[in-house]
């Protein structure tokens, strides 16, 4: 029985999916795929966290239903966190609630406060959850830069002028993923007065709030004196704590959409297993000389990655945060977008990336780059890299023959 449901029907297919499905097939055929396309951590949790989720899993109480805001103790640890590191003082009770990872907090949120309809505003390129978990709901998205400077302050203000109905929300997320771009004090500032005037709730992703380089540490939008009146801001211990398959986030600030993001989760589930929750708690609380550390390790491989781009002919941008590097196509290859860039690059490079067109239509300029592979294989795909370059209009000649011989 064929079947077209309302929801299903608003989400494109999946843009990765098609690299995604080349790459296996080469691994299949025993190639040696040299894999930046997702931000996936492959370090180790830090050792003391995974000795203390162990400790707690074999409390036999701990296996029971846990607390959908998350447990009083991990709630504690995030505003301490907050007090410490940004000066931000926190309600636990009604000002921040423990998510299943910052995916799943934006889009239950998303589903919180969104009617048919809707208007959000979200950055282009973005995550695609930004954008996404607001149409899943059944609102719309109208696009605004993602550089945040007064371009974007001037396209903010002449989306909200010309809406209708009037934007519920905007989106933010600096460090940004996937461009690296990272926001100011100054820029959240204007930012906050003017959807504080306009009766407009932001949503910040603040998930690589600890992966920065050469950089002040980037700070939090509840810094801004009144935030806290429209804006809700997400955490996350996937990248901090190289804990992503742990599913454990954060959103903090404002009391209204914290409350109805707990009550949408108070149906949907019961809260991360309890002994993920006191592991999460004992990286908050305890030492953090492992997030240097980590930092440390993707400093490394961006200057390796890089610096041999760079020898390689490929001027990209030395990202200042995140684990991302986002590239623009090399002039040659512009004209192919970023889908068939990333084809080609895995098929005759054997370096997996992902399509910039995958983060929004603006984004198909660029490809992104992980930093998820050590330096010695980050040197192999460089290698292989110039080497893809330096044959470039061989390269391009086989690919057009294909292209016209192709049904």
């Amino acid at each position: 029985m064929q079947q077209d449901f309302h929801r299903i029907k608003r989400l494109p297919p999946y843009v990765f999916a098609e690299v995604n499905a080349m790459k296996a097939r080469a691994r299949a055929a025993g190639e040696d795929i040299i894999d930046f396309g997702m931000g996936n951590p492959d370090q180790p949790t830090p050792q003391h966290i995974v000795d203390k989720l162990v400790e707690a899993s074999r409390n036999p109480r701990a296996h029971r239903y846990s607390m959908s805001r998350g447990i009083p103790g991990l709630r504690k640890a995030l505003c301490a966190y907050y007090a410490r590191r940004f000066n931000v003082e926190l309600d636990q009770e009604s000002e921040c609630i423990v998510t299943l990872g910052s995916k799943e907090g934006l889009a239950n949120l998303a589903s919180a406060i969104t009617s048919p309809g809707d208007i959000i505003l979200v950055p282009n390129p973005s995550y695609p959850i930004h954008p996404y978990g607001f149409i899943i709901a059944g609102g719309s998205c109208r696009y605004v830069p993602v550089t945040p400077d007064a371009d974007f302050l001037k396209a903010l203000d002449r989306a909200v002028r010309h809406s209708v109905p009037k934007p519920v929300a905007l989106v933010l997320n600096y460090p940004s993923n996937p461009t690296a771009l990272l926001a100011d004090l100054d820029f959240y500032g204007q930012v906050v007065d003017y959807c504080r005037h306009h009766g407009i709730y932001i949503l910040s992703d603040l998930a690589y709030s600890e992966i920065y380089f050469d950089v002040e540490p980037p700070p939090s939008i509840l810094q801004i004196p009144g935030a806290k009146d429209v804006a809700v801001e997400f955490t996350s211990m996937s990248k901090t704590y190289n804990m992503p398959g742990w599913r454990i986030g954060f959103a903090a600030g404002n009391k209204t959409l914290i409350a109805a993001l707990s009550r949408i989760k108070s149906y949907l589930d019961y809260g991360a297993f309890t002994p993920i929750q006191v592991a999460a708690t004992a990286a908050l609380n305890g030492p953090q000389d492992c997030v240097e550390q980590i930092r440390g390790v993707y400093k490394e491989r961006r200057d390796v990655l890089i610096e041999g781009l760079h020898q390689a002919g490929w001027n990209v941008p030395s990202p200042p945060a995140t684990m991302f590097a986002w590239a623009p196509i090399p002039p040659a290859f512009a004209h192919l977008g970023s889908l068939e860039f990333s084809k080609l690059l895995l098929r005759e490079a054997q370096v997996a990336v992902a399509p910039g067109i995958g983060f929004g239509e603006y984004g198909d300029t660029h490809v992104r780059i992980g930093l998820v592979e050590n330096r010695h294989r980050t040197r192999q795909a460089v290698r292989n890299i110039k080497t893809f370059l330096g044959s470039y209009e061989k390269v391009l000649e086989e690919y057009e023959k294909k292209q016209v011989s192709a049904p």
